[in-house]
């Protein structure tokens, strides 16, 4: 962090769903290191979480170690891998996928594997930055397939990547920007991606007066529209800087005061 420069805020946020009993998500937040992290478990009862857990716990200490971004991931992957090793063969197929955030000021690097998600968001639109490892997305590359269509077809689940698979050579999707003022980066399982199109999380994080609230709605929406998955979401942005003037107006959304702040008298 630069001198003088304000912390990242963040809220952050991870619920088993209404069908499923047992949550295999898990989430990474060390505001000291600038890292954040959505891990999506798979493998059934005691082994997804067990993966996302391990990656999550070995992404920190690698990173702590000083290696980059991408050589955590797959030190995750590997640390994943050999935890496997000496589990009965139920256990043996367990695996996750990862979104991650490294923040040096505001410039960021994302790695991700998997359809764990990352979007940019300002006051007037969304935009996925990350690109899945899935079935589906795949075939909107290829010009198969639309990106609705994608949406509701019934290989949409399906990944080609994922930490802990032994049968391919790891691909880690890898992006660097930086977070510009009135913009929030939003980490996502596919519980919450699923669930909600683009223009719904836009709307509902348009309408939020902080990021807490955020993430409790976009939770409380996701559910509402079926929660069907585990579902996770972290929310990152830079706090609004406004002071109101005596008499407030009605409390604005965080987006629209991060976008047009108003200007103390």
């Amino acid at each position: 962090m630069t001198p003088g420069q304000e912390p990242l805020g963040y809220a952050a946020q991870s619920v088993a769903g209404r069908v499923r009993d047992h949550n295999e998500d898990a989430l990474l937040c060390r505001p000291a290191l600038g890292l954040w992290a959505v891990a999506d478990g798979m493998g059934g009862h005691s082994c997804g979480e067990v993966a996302s857990a391990i990656a999550l716990e070995t992404l920190e200490r690698e990173l702590t170690r000083g290696l980059d971004l991408e050589a955590a991931v797959h030190a995750a992957n590997l640390a994943v891998l050999e935890a496997a090793e000496g589990l009965d063969d139920e256990r043996r197929g367990m695996g996750t996928t990862l979104v991650a955030v490294r923040f040096q000021g505001t410039d960021f690097e994302l790695a991700w594997v998997g359809d764990s998600r990352a979007y940019r968001i300002d006051a007037a639109g969304i935009h996925q930055i990350s690109r899945d490892h899935s079935w589906v997305q795949a075939l909107v590359d290829a010009g198969q397939m639309t990106p609705e269509q994608a949406r509701t077809d019934a290989r949409r689940n399906v990944i080609t990547q994922c930490l802990g698979r032994d049968d391919q050579a790891l691909e880690v999707g890898l992006l660097s920007g930086s977070l510009l003022p009135g913009e929030l980066l939003l980490l996502c399982s596919d519980g919450l991606s699923g669930e909600l199109d683009d223009e719904e999380i836009h709307a509902q994080c348009n309408k939020a007066r902080t990021l807490d609230g955020m993430v409790d709605q976009l939770i409380v929406l996701a559910n509402s529209h079926g929660g069907r998955d585990n579902i996770s979401c972290i929310v990152l942005g830079l706090p609004a800087q406004e002071q109101e003037p005596a008499k407030a107006p009605p409390p604005r959304s965080f987006l629209s005061r991060l976008f047009n702040p108003r200007k103390p008298r």
